[in-house]
């Protein structure tokens, strides 16, 4: 299984290669070049929700649960699988401080992993317009 996820990978990065020459590949790696740091910042202020998540989320439920939140480390893990909006289920809040934390967080989960989407949508849409705009200027001169 291994084995095979590995020539999987290898597959993708060959069609990467293949897609070398792409306008739209050209593009995308524009539009992450030019928000990169917007985009660090988005990386600093999610590093910054799963420690204060992880860490609330301890004092909310660790006495309640220590199996699930009994440690820093395993609220982490949960404030991470909430934040990214996968919520595998394993561990969740049974207090009613933990449950109200809980909401707040994902709520700020949905909000951070859609703050790098918009932000790469608007900059990949101003690289397009500008690349059409040049090519009607050069359309114009001629």
């Amino acid at each position: 299984s291994l084995v095979l996820r590995f020539f999987g990978v290898l597959g993708m990065l060959r069609l990467a290669k293949l897609g070398r020459t792409s306008d739209a590949w050209r593009h995308i790696r524009e539009a992450v070049y030019e928000r990169r740091h917007e985009f660090g910042l988005i990386l600093v202020l999610l590093g910054i929700t799963i420690l204060v998540s992880g860490s609330l989320l301890y004092l909310a439920e660790a006495e309640a649960q220590p199996d699930k939140f009994g440690s820093i480390p395993r609220s982490l893990w949960w404030a991470i699988v909430t934040l990214t909006t996968v919520g595998y289920g394993d561990a969740y809040p049974v207090t009613a401080l933990g449950r109200f934390l809980a909401g707040v967080i994902a709520v700020a989960g949905v909000t951070v992993i859609a703050l790098p989407t918009g932000i790469f949508a608007a900059s990949f849409s101003e690289g397009i317009e500008r690349r059409r705009r040049s090519k009607d200027n050069a359309g114009t001169d001629a």
